[in-house]
């Protein structure tokens, strides 16, 4: 079964984010890495590998050439092929549904894996909307998946607010991977050296049949303002003042 991951170059969640006098994001201050969802989608497949269910694993990301660091990271993490999508127009949600679509219609995956969301804006759109396009089942935010021995089917088990919710969907698929569903693995040295030898294809938005332009548009972006250092109190009666006089929210 081949299982396409979706993967997003977002910033580093634990680096900073500055802004230029422009208002710009200052790209090159910024490291970049795999969205941490997709990371979590992407050990699933390979661990589905390893139970020995047949698995081919191709990792597809969506945007300029830089992108490329993000799928050879792929390929190291256990990826067998990658495709990148070059792409520089803006992108959002069903744009990049839309692409992701025309090329799923290419390759034809038994199941599509990806992270319930990215980092970077939250949206949680992209996977829904790719299923919707392609008319397949789907489940989201799931924390633990089994696939049925005939790989016909799949048993989704999703947190929800009221507790754990078990679907069982017909494959082929679009299943979203939440934060519980594993623990990614180190990466070591050699796996990084055998990436580089493993196929990367590059392919345009055109030759896919082309995408709709993106519906979101980003107008204005601010850093936060400052925030007043805190202080130390010698008491409690002194933080009971401080809240009444000076915050003012008892």
């Amino acid at each position: 079964m081949r299982v396409l991951v979706p993967v997003k170059r977002v910033p580093d969640p634990y680096g900073r984010v500055r802004l230029g006098p422009d208002g710009q994001i200052l790209e090159h201050e910024i490291k970049w890495v795999i969205n941490p969802f997709d990371e979590i989608a992407l050990e699933e497949a390979v661990r589905m590998r390893e139970r020995g269910a047949g698995v081919e694993i191709l990792a597809v990301s969506i945007g300029p050439a830089v992108v490329e660091e993000q799928l050879r990271a792929a390929l190291a993490m256990g990826a067998d092929r990658a495709v990148l999508i070059q792409d520089d127009a803006p992108l959002d949600p069903s744009a990049a549904a839309h692409l992701l679509a025309a090329l799923h219609r290419r390759e034809q995956p038994g199941l599509v894996l990806m992270g319930k969301q990215a980092i970077d804006d939250d949206a949680s759109q992209t996977g829904p909307m790719l299923a919707a396009l392609l008319g397949l089942p789907q489940a989201t935010f799931a924390s633990r998946i089994e696939i049925a021995p005939d790989g016909t089917r799949a048993r989704v088990v999703r947190e929800v607010d009221a507790g754990r919710e078990t679907l069982e969907v017909d494959l082929p698929a679009v299943i979203t991977a939440d934060l519980r569903l594993n623990e990614p693995r180190y990466v070591a040295l050699p796996a990084i050296i055998r990436a580089r030898a493993k196929p990367l294809d590059r392919v345009t938005a055109a030759d896919l049949g082309g995408r709709p332009p993106a519906r979101v548009e980003v107008l204005r972006l601010e850093s936060p303002p400052p925030r007043k250092p805190g202080r130390r109190v010698a008491s409690v009666d002194e933080l009971i003042s401080a809240l009444r006089e000076e915050a003012r929210v008892i």
